[in-house]
């Protein structure tokens, strides 16, 4: 290739917003030499290493946006530690057909066995596939919204949480909920309602939302909504906290 069309393919590449072309141009071409490439092998190789690019881009775009507390993903999560969990049900999950149907998930289960982790490896495997996506406890949520409301903001506050593909709300039930608070959860999830996907962890049953809401006909009316298009993952086991801190003790113990 002469330094000349060399130069202006890298040109041309700059102008149309490919910029892995332009710096890669030379790569590319001794790649398709060695191979013996055709001019639309070349073209789909060229192409195919640019959308490479674009979506890894935008994924760390997105990630960066979601606010998620942590980058974990399946692969970390210990299954064998969660016997009771069926690693198919959450691999389902994985394929994010819920997403593509704007239906929810629900992670239930006691403190510490990997809720948080399980909705944020579906929220990361969401932001890879090009879904936009927002992460939040329901205490920081509900903070956010009344602080929007007394300032009269809430209109605007209130798309932070309806424009994002997939909601992640974490923590449903560790503070109970006065009804005005509960109030404004109700109008997130009304308005995402077949809308936009809601991926949630909880430490309660849907039987105590209630006591959550402060009421049992705004909790009914939450669940309503949530629960029409969702899955229910319980988990029903050991803490990993827990385990991780035996373990230490059980060290400190052997090495006195």
């Amino acid at each position: 290739m002469s330094q000349l069309v060399s130069t202006r393919i890298r040109t041309t590449a700059a102008k149309l917003g490919l910029p892995h072309l332009a710096d890669g141009l030379n790569q590319y071409a001794q790649r398709a030499d060695e191979a013996k490439m055709g001019y639309l092998e070349f073209l789909d190789l060229v192409l195919a290493e640019e959308l490479a690019v674009r979506d890894d881009r935008r994924f760390r775009q997105n990630v960066r946006l979601s606010k998620l507390p942590h980058h974990k993903t399946l692969d970390d999560y210990d299954f064998s530690f969660q016997p009771e969990l069926d690693p198919r049900k959450i691999k389902d999950l994985a394929t994010l057909s819920f997403v593509e149907a704007k239906a929810n998930a629900a992670l239930l289960g006691p403190p510490g066995v990997g809720k948080t982790h399980l909705a944020v490896a579906l929220a990361v495997a969401a932001c890879r596939a090009g879904f936009s996506i927002y992460f939040t406890s329901l205490d920081d949520m509900v903070r956010h919204l009344k602080a929007a409301e007394t300032a009269g903001r809430l209109t605007s506050k209130l798309r932070t949480y309806l424009r994002p593909s997939v909601l992640v709300v974490d923590e449903v039930g560790y503070q109970p909920l006065e009804r005005a608070e509960a109030n404004l959860v109700f109008q997130v999830i009304s308005k995402r309602y077949e809308k936009g996907s809601i991926i949630l962890t909880s430490n309660k049953t849907f039987s105590e939302w209630g006591q959550v809401f402060g009421d049992e006909v705004l909790a009914t009316a939450i669940l309503d909504r949530l629960l029409h298009h969702c899955e229910v993952v319980s988990i029903n086991g050991p803490s990993y906290r827990l385990k991780n801190r035996l373990a230490a003790i059980e060290r400190d113990t052997e090495a006195a």
